[in-house]
């Protein structure tokens, strides 16, 4: 046998990405057509459909559904062109940019998702940083072309100015708004169009190159002679593509089209199945992760409970980073020292599932439990690996739960406890006083928070305010920490470990006790212990 027909490793036909934006950029609407486009789905949940086929497969929470917009990550795994695709669908509103954030840490590459009429907006902007923390590669889709739009050199110099990379146009909008025609693939020399003016994206035209007969006989001359124009500048002004440049993050490969007219989602698809990076090492100590590595090794990125409403379910999202898991394994939870028999995970299909039998880098699967995994836990056939780089972060809202029936109190403290754990909100529970307190990024997160104590737990509550504006971690010398704590109990609570955290009334309350305290250190962060 040849080199070439040597058959790459497992973990090497995995591709790994999320999916970000800011709201309503078509974020949801462009996972759907993936999954069509993938041979996942044969009918994509628009969200302009009518009836059930309104309810976006990725969508699964009733919150979500009511309101039209994600607000928890979902999972989605499918195979095409011979690799596996594990799709991660993120919340775009910047109430819940912790999950985000986690899930950014399990993927090893992602799509933003950019209006073409609004260009970068302010959360596009958050989850880029995101993913320049960690290195993730970014292919950029540039969706409603079809309706009126900034102009696309206009919308690339933003890119280029606002995010500091380099850009390369693969697909370019013929016309856009109402003169809209299509999109041409400048890789392949495709123009993607519509059989019925103004439909969906059904035909394809072969051409040489952009001056081909072939497009005047599609294409009114006003339009095609700007197209024309505009796509010889375009290959001029801008580097090839570069598939290293891009997966060392410096190169952004920019895609011009319609997810709700499935215009340009194909070719999309085809990027990164041929560009984006198979299963990257991983960030963890003792030492980093290969995916190569001959041992099985994973995080805890996210818990999502009660996904099936009428069991009592808790699964744990974990991302493998090495080995070929096997059904039945036994792994060992570094933070508790415990060893975790798996005998039933599972793949995703945002809310359906299935078993799966054995899995390997780069792969998302679910481990039902009841309440061991927590976000941020390694489970390892290595005793010493623990993954880094799953932080809480202080939370920028902080209200008293109230509970509108007095007899529901363990119901309710039952309730917060499991949903803190999945990292919907924080929970701190004060030394001086019993009503525990709920830490959240947005007013948003809030709501959800009572929508589920509601539709899952039949626990009716609110929130009220609190002379609380921030809370910092507080680490240093035990001995330290300790005088801290007895002097200041009266704003001191415990996080989920247990660790102390300084609830203050203002930013001035911060910088006293750090120059009171000079040998502590007040965080904003703290990993899992």
């Amino acid at each position: 046998m040849t080199t070439s027909e040597v058959s790459p490793p497992e973990w090497a036909t995995r591709r790994t990405f999320a999916i970000i934006a800011h709201p309503d950029a078509g974020k949801t609407t462009l996972t759907e057509r993936l999954l069509v486009a993938g041979g996942a789905s044969r009918l994509a949940g628009d969200v302009k459909a009518r009836g059930e086929r309104r309810r976006a497969r990725s969508d699964w929470m009733a919150l979500e559904q009511k309101r039209g917009i994600s607000v928890s990550s979902s999972v989605m795994t499918f195979e095409a062109k011979d690799l596996t695709f594990n799709l991660l669908d993120t919340p775009g509103h910047e109430d819940f940019s912790e999950d985000t954030y986690r899930t950014l840490t399990a993927v090893d590459s992602a799509v933003m998702v950019i209006d073409a009429a609004k260009g970068i907006e302010s959360q596009t902007l958050k989850l880029l940083e995101v993913c320049r923390l960690r290195d993730i590669p970014i292919i950029t889709f540039i969706n409603k072309i079809d309706r009126e739009a900034k102009d696309p050199f206009e919308l690339l110099d933003e890119i280029e100015e606002t995010l500091a990379l380099d850009i390369t146009p693969v697909t370019w909008p013929v016309g856009r708004g109402v003169d809209f025609y299509g999109c041409y693939d400048l890789l392949t020399n495709r123009f993607l169009t519509s059989k019925k003016r103004g439909g969906t994206g059904d035909d394809i035209v072969a051409c040489q190159d952009e001056n081909d007969p072939a497009l005047a006989a599609r294409v009114p001359e006003p339009i095609l002679e700007t197209f024309r124009e505009e796509a010889a500048l375009a290959k001029s002004a801008y580097p090839e593509l570069n598939a290293e440049s891009y997966r060392e993050g410096h190169m952004s490969p920019v895609v011009f089209g319609s997810a709700l007219k499935d215009f340009a989602v194909a070719p999309l698809l085809d990027l990164i199945a041929d560009i984006a990076p198979a299963p990257r090492r991983q960030p963890a100590t003792p030492a980093p992760v290969e995916p190569d590595a001959d041992y099985v090794s994973g995080f805890v990125f996210k818990v999502q409970a009660n996904m099936d409403p009428n069991h009592r379910d808790r699964v744990a999202f974990v991302r493998l980073c090495s080995g070929n898991f096997r059904r039945g394994m036994k792994l060992r939870q570094t933070q508790t020292g415990k060893t975790l028999a798996i005998p039933a995970p599972i793949f995703f299909f945002a809310r359906e599932r299935e078993l799966t039998e054995e899995a390997t880098a780069g792969d998302i699967i679910g481990v039902p439990n009841h309440g061991v995994l927590r976000v941020g836990d390694t489970l390892s056939e290595k005793t010493d690996t623990r993954f880094t780089g799953l932080p809480n972060f202080a939370p920028e809202i902080l209200r008293r739960a109230r509970l509108d029936d007095p007899m529901k109190a363990k119901q309710l403290r039952k309730a917060l406890e499991d949903l803190s754990e999945e990292g919907v909100s924080q929970l701190f529970r004060p030394v001086i006083g019993a009503q525990m307190i709920v830490g959240v990024v947005g007013q948003l997160q809030l709501d959800v928070l009572a929508s589920r104590l509601e539709t899952e737990y039949g626990v009716a509550a609110g929130f009220e305010q609190t002379t609380y504006q921030m809370a910092r971690w507080v680490s240093g010398d035990p001995k330290e920490v300790a005088k801290f704590v007895e002097k200041n109990r009266v704003n001191i609570a415990e996080d989920r470990d247990d660790a102390p955290v300084f609830l203050a009334g203002s930013a001035w309350d911060v910088g006293r006790a750090e120059t009171n305290w000079p040998d502590l250190t007040f965080e904003k962060s703290r990993d899992r212990a």
